[in-house]
C-alpha cells in the first residue's frame, strides 16, 4: 500500500488527513512509531484492516468535498452568467442615455468625472432633443 501524496491541495490534504489518521490509530493501538507494518500475525491483519477502513473513510471525504466544489463551482458559473446580462444591460442603458443627451449635459458629465464629483448631486435631467417643452402661455 503506497502513502503516495499528490500536489493538488485537496488530494494533498486527504493524504495528510490519511496520515493522520494512521499516526493516531496506531498510537492508540499502542505503536511506538506512526508507520505501519504488516506482518502475517493477527494484530497485522487488524491494522490492515483498520488502514483499509481509513482509506474507505478518505475516498468518501474526498467524494464529498468534490461534489460540494462542483456545485459550487455550478453555483458561481450562474452568477457570473447573470452578471454578464446584467453589466450588458447596462452598457446599452448607458449608450442609450449618451444618445439622448445634449452635448451641454455630456460636456458636464465629463467635467464632473474628471473631477470626482457625484454626477447624480447637481446633474440636471436629460431633456429630449427637439422642440421645446416649455409652454409659452402663463401657468395657472
Amino acid at each position: 500500500m503506497s502513502s503516495q501524496c499528490y500536489t493538488v491541495a485537496m488530494d494533498l490534504g486527504v493524504c495528510q488527513l490519511r496520515n493522520f489518521s494512521i499516526s493516531f490509530l496506531s498510537s492508540a493501538l499502542g505503536k511506538e512509531s506512526a508507520s505501519v507494518r504488516v506482518d502475517n500475525s493477527s494484530s497485522g491483519a487488524s491494522v490492515v484492516a483498520i488502514d483499509n477502513k481509513i482509506e474507505q473513510a478518505m475516498d468518501l471525504v474526498k467524494s464529498h468535498l468534490m461534489y460540494a466544489v462542483r456545485e459550487e463551482v455550478e453555483v458561481l458559473k450562474e452568477q457570473i452568467k447573470e452578471l454578464i446580462e446584467r453589466n450588458t444591460q447596462l452598457e446599452q442603458e448607458n449608450n442609450l442615455l449618451k444618445t439622448l443627451a445634449s452635448p451641454e449635459q455630456m460636456a458636464q458629465f465629463q467635467a464632473q468625472v474628471q473631477t470626482g464629483g457625484s454626477p447624480t448631486g447637481t446633474a440636471q435631467p436629460p431633456v429630449p432633443a427637439g422642440p421645446s417643452t416649455q409652454s409659452s402661455g402663463p401657468s395657472a
